[in-house]
């Protein structure tokens, strides 16, 4: 099975038609920039497209935003009646995204959507938030809460819901870091990921319920626990490393990528006309090989949709690497130096150790 993008399509997951789908809604969504001009209020400082937009609030201060969710992680969740650790994933998804950009995340808004009012379940989301807005450096400012029940079906009877937060920081505007200073030759420093995180969900439920017929109570082939307990293992929060490493005299970040959806293609979002090589990943943790060898996932989709164990990338000068590693390790994070920056204006990535190459047309055997 090696058809490209086959076993995360015939899980629901469209990903080569997304961009066109998304393209007129951007359109107009661009459109409305023109509402506030250069100089003024609340002007879009960094376009749609990066980790997070960038909005002019004050001379020289700008406002990061993030918006994002948990997806279909909640139906683990549901299945397994667990759900503190959702909470922190809600908060994760945002405020990591936020740090890439060079932003200081400080507030965070939610959105709860429920079939029907379950107090223990919102207590325990609640808890999670708690949890990770605490490890974020973050306040919940407030939120919404919407009884959908003619909407919202799950995988459990009644206990359907959805997560979904905008998160907010303050940046320099002259601090802002779109990758726009990456050069050939800059070290590429890994940080490790908790497990899945929150994206492939959707492809890793269709492998092992769906094509191997396993159930969440089932332990995790080849792993340690439960197929639950890896599948619901928090997303993991960068913050408090990213900001610190940021604020380290004599190290020169010129990049900084959340691995989500997309894995590391998410890398290729820089502004300078660089790729990357990346030959030199750590072990590919036993979640996702548990996937692979269940649904027969091929390489393409595996690095297409899970972060493979590496949940954060920082791109430095030669030279700010050691610091880079201190700077996760000192956080409990495992971190390895994995690659360099090349010169390619088309931003390919290599990953010579598992043979593929990303590209503008997507994830191809190299």
């Amino acid at each position: 099975m090696s058809g490209e993008g086959s076993r995360y399509a015939e899980a629901g997951v469209d990903v080569a038609g997304e961009a066109g789908a998304l393209a007129g809604l951007l359109g107009h969504v661009r459109r409305t920039f023109a509402n506030r001009p250069q100089d003024s209020l609340g002007h879009v400082a960094v376009d749609v497209g990066y980790f997070a937009s960038v909005l002019r609030i004050a001379d020289g201060l700008g406002l990061a935003v993030a918006a994002d969710g948990v997806g279909t992680k909640l139906l683990v969740a549901q299945l397994a009646g667990r759900y503190e650790g959702v909470g922190i994933d809600l908060i994760a998804m945002n405020v990591n995204d936020l740090v890439c950009v060079g932003a200081e995340p400080f507030a965070l808004l939610d959105y709860v959507a429920v079939e029907a009012l379950d107090a223990e379940m919102l207590t325990a989301i609640g808890a999670g938030l708690e949890r990770g807005a605490a490890e974020a450096g973050i306040v919940i400012a407030g939120g919404e809460l919407a009884q959908i029940g003619a909407m919202l079906r799950g995988a459990a009877p009644g206990k359907a819901f959805d997560l979904a937060a905008v998160a907010l920081g303050s940046v320099r505007l002259d601090a802002v870091n779109l990758g726009a200073d990456v050069a050939p030759g800059d070290i590429v420093v890994g940080w490790a990921s908790s497990g899945i995180h929150s994206n492939g969900l959707s492809l890793a439920r269709h492998a092992l319920f769906e094509r191997a017929g396993l159930r969440v109570d089932d332990p995790l082939p080849g792993g340690e626990g439960t197929i639950a307990d890896a599948l619901l293992e928090p997303t993991r929060i960068y913050v408090r490393p990213a900001l610190e490493l940021l604020r380290t005299e004599g190290v020169e970040v010129t990049a900084l990528a959340h691995i989500t959806g997309g894995g590391f293609d998410n890398m290729a979002r820089i502004a300078a006309p660089c790729g990357y090589v990346l030959d030199a990943l750590p072990p590919v943790p036993a979640v996702f090989q548990a996937i692979a060898e269940a649904g027969e996932v091929p390489q393409t989709d595996l690095y297409r949709a899970f972060n493979m164990g590496v949940g954060f990338t920082v791109t430095v000068r030669p030279g700010g690497e050691e610091r880079a590693l201190e700077a996760a390790r000192a956080h409990g994070i495992d971190a390895w130096v994995i690659g360099h920056a090349t010169d390619s204006p088309e931003r390919v990535i290599e990953l010579p150790g598992v043979g593929l190459r990303i590209d503008r047309r997507g994830f191809h055997p190299a």
